[in-house]
């Protein structure tokens, strides 16, 4: 009997201590962004472009840290600000990345994807055939009770303009990074929102702003 206690006692204690690390097995940690270098400003805007033809090549962690750092990472650590503004700095925006291996959310602080789910969505973040195929599409999303709303509160268009605006600025910035970089980029306002919301399990005061496609040029080797 006091054997079989212990040899509780000890598969106890290995679960505690296992099982967190399994919730967390599936996040990805990412390289630290590299925050220097790249093409001068002037160049990126005159190479700045849409793309829908895309490789179904995958990025490298290291290209997807520094797109994540451009599109909404912290540029001053002393106080959390962004690369991008944000309105009353409400910081109400976040980003989801749609991958083959499943749904995540960009965490700036930990520098890190933390996973939602293990599904592949990336064919519900548009409307188009490439979306599916293309190695990494971001999904914008407003909290907006980061915005002051209540969370039966019904939200109005009224409601979503500054967060319209900060998407603009952040799919600006991946715009440019994606210049700098040779990377393809399109930003998609013909999203299947409803469905798409579902699929990523938000909340009601949750809204999809945007979505944005990311990868290598198609003629790339």
């Amino acid at each position: 009997m006091k054997k079989a206690f212990t040899n509780l006692s000890l598969l106890l204690i290995v679960v505690l201590i296992i099982f967190p690390v399994m919730l967390d097995a599936q996040d990805l940690s990412l390289p630290a962004p590299m925050t220097a270098g790249g093409k001068p400003l002037m160049d990126a805007l005159s190479e700045r472009q849409s793309s829908r033809s895309f490789s179904d090549r995958e990025l490298s962690l290291q290209q997807l840290s520094d797109l994540l750092w451009a599109a909404w990472g912290i540029n001053r650590s002393a106080d959390g600000q962004r690369t991008a503004p944000s309105s009353h700095n409400r910081q109400e925006m976040d980003v989801y990345v749609t991958l083959k291996s499943g749904l995540y959310l960009y965490d700036a602080g930990d520098n890190l994807l933390k996973q939602i789910h293990g599904r592949d969505i990336r064919a519900l973040t548009g409307i188009q055939d490439f979306p599916a195929l293309v190695p990494v599409n971001l999904v914008y999303v407003a909290d907006l009770t980061k915005r002051g709303l209540k969370e039966d509160q019904a939200i109005t268009d009224t409601d979503l303009l500054s967060s319209w605006a900060n998407t603009g600025f952040m799919a600006q910035n991946v715009y440019l990074y994606c210049a700098s970089a040779g990377l393809s980029t399109v930003i998609r306002a013909m999203v299947p929102r409803q469905d798409l919301a579902a699929a990523m399990m938000l909340k009601p005061w949750q809204t999809i702003i945007l979505a944005q496609t990311i990868g290598l040029p198609a003629d790339s080797q």
